[in-house]
């Protein structure tokens, strides 16, 4: 199988929604890049970058959001360059695969979008609320993109399901994830009065979401449920196999899942025994 192959089958094919995620936000910058690139090679305008601007990131100003409602769900596939999509991209690539290894693949993409739907709601309540912003003249010009917000929602989701859960930064430096989620969210209020105000509001809006879905989720609520279609209303955080007359092998036992999720709750995931994860992530696949 060739790269090009492989990278088609990991997008389209594998049925992974975190590869999909990426591959869209990638698609989205490459074409938007190349085109406006194109034109003002050629045609020495900037019509795309207008446009772009214009029609795909989200507003503040309340009168222009009414007609440009489509940018609730396009400014969170755009970015400003290419570092910015780099970094976006390569945190939800690590955050994302620790989320889907507790969760399963089917709910990435509705923590994504709520995530930064929330995102969304948090900046332009608070541009149309606080006087800092109300009163600075820049509220009816202001607008974000990225996928910070959706980004922040999947690491603080991952950084609740597993708090203790350690990487290695940089390759060198163990780090449990709680830390970086409240390093994010405490960088992100810091700089709420900063030049990138909007942005940092959205970052702390897409966290907020992803910390209570968790949370809500281990007490048998889920909000993505209407988009995720595979938990039942009331249930616990565990994976149930819908064939309960003819249990596989293959397929843990629901109590056993039960104790291994209860056990990550008192005691955090780097605490399981190799089987227990092996186990876990059986669980995860029905």
């Amino acid at each position: 199988m060739t790269f090009w192959q492989n990278l088609y089958f990991k997008v389209f094919r594998s049925g992974s929604k975190l590869y999909l995620l990426i591959g869209i936000n990638v698609i989205v910058f490459l074409t938007i890049g190349v085109l406006s690139i194109f034109e003002k090679l050629v045609f020495r305008t900037t019509i795309v970058d207008i446009y772009s601007q214009e029609y795909l990131t989200l507003p503040a100003y309340l009168p222009k959001l009414l007609i440009r409602f489509w940018t609730l769900l396009t400014y969170m596939f755009m970015h400003a360059d290419i570092w910015h999509l780099l970094f976006n991209m390569l945190w939800l690539y690590w955050m994302g695969q620790i989320f889907e290894e507790f969760l399963g693949n089917k709910r990435i993409l509705g923590l994504y979008l709520l995530g930064g739907l929330s995102g969304a709601v948090l900046f332009i309540a608070s541009y149309n609320i606080f006087p800092a912003f109300t009163q600075s003249g820049s509220l009816a010009v202001v607008t974000i993109i990225g996928a910070s917000a959706s980004v922040m929602a999947v690491i603080a989701g991952a950084a609740t399901i597993a708090p203790n859960y350690t990487i290695m930064l940089l390759g060198i430096i163990p780090i449990k994830l709680k830390w970086i989620a409240i390093f994010y969210v405490a960088m992100g209020f810091w700089g709420i009065t900063g030049p990138n105000a909007g942005g940092e509001i959205a970052h702390i809006g897409g966290a907020l979401f992803g910390f209570l879905y968790v949370r809500q989720l281990q007490k048998g609520r889920d909000m993505i449920g209407a988009i995720a279609g595979i938990f039942k209303s009331g249930s616990k955080l565990k994976v149930v196999s819908t064939n309960r007359d003819k249990p596989s092998s293959d397929t843990p036992r629901q109590e056993e899942v039960d104790c291994i999720l209860d056990k990550i709750s008192t005691t955090g995931y780097d605490n399981l025994s190799k089987q227990e994860k092996e186990t876990l992530f059986r669980a995860s696949k029905k």
